[in-house]
């Protein structure tokens, strides 16, 4: 009930500034529309934002999901074999030196304008934090937690899954979080470039026809999906942490 009511007070906050700003600005309604033209609009349109919304958080979810599982096995794939982790450093690096961005129209040539392209868009972008900060929590476990493993004679493995993976759980969480915000970016991206379907087409479609209160509209559903998936997968942090502490305890 707190947290609601921080929610509430923010929004109202938020759309005060907003509708203050238009006010002192004096900007037209096609550069900026006061906040209850677009809330107008979010209601009316509701039903052509809500089809559009139902692909993109469809392409976002899987996509991270995706991103997710790819990351985490890498991460434990490297952290468990050295000669691995030789291989694929430097292609993770790689994969980072050239803008994800850029790659959206080839993605797009190559596999449609459907669904694909905007997952694969979401995938790429939400890999590498997912990979790296799993990677971090692995390999700076607890040396005395460690130690204590060699002394008992564990093989690499069992050390990895029974020791490494429980300690290093807050930081793939934290990569997750991070992944629940870049996610919805890749998948924009995506329609940007092109698309049938999607929030990211509503928001060029709009636009083109000069209307902004259903681009605004578009941009605070949008907006409104990505805090409640990255609150959620704060929770699902909290909890997975709590258990992970309990077995390293």
């Amino acid at each position: 009930m707190r947290l609601l009511m921080r929610v509430i007070v923010g929004c109202l906050a938020f759309m005060a500034v907003w509708q203050a700003v238009v006010w002192g600005s004096g900007a037209p309604k096609f550069i900026l529309p006061p906040p209850l033209d677009v809330l107008k609009t979010l209601w009316t349109s509701r039903v052509l934002i809500s089809e559009n919304a139902i692909v993109t958080f469809a392409e976002v979810l899987a996509g991270m999901a995706i991103g997710t599982a790819l990351g985490a096995l890498t991460a434990l794939s490297i952290a468990g074999s050295p000669l691995l982790r030789r291989s694929f450093e430097p292609f993770m690096v790689v994969t980072q030196a050239i803008p994800v961005f850029a790659l959206a129209p080839i993605l797009t040539l190559w596999l449609g304008y459907g669904m694909a392209s905007k997952i694969f868009m979401a995938v790429l972008i939400t890999y590498f934090p997912v990979a790296s900060t799993f990677f971090d929590g692995l390999i700076h476990t607890d040396r005395g937690l460690m130690d204590l493993s060699k002394t008992m004679g564990a093989s690499r493995w069992a050390t990895l899954l029974r020791i490494q993976l429980p300690s290093a759980v807050p930081s793939l969480m934290s990569g997750v979080r991070l992944a629940a915000v870049y996610a919805p970016i890749g998948a924009i991206i995506g329609e940007w470039v092109g698309a049938s379907k999607g929030l990211g087409y509503l928001m060029l479609l709009a636009n083109g026809r000069v209307k902004i209160d259903l681009m605004f509209a578009a941009l605070f559903v949008l907006a409104a999906f990505t805090l409640l998936l990255h609150w959620l997968t704060g929770l699902v942090a909290v909890q997975l942490t709590r258990k992970a502490r309990g077995l390293t305890s």
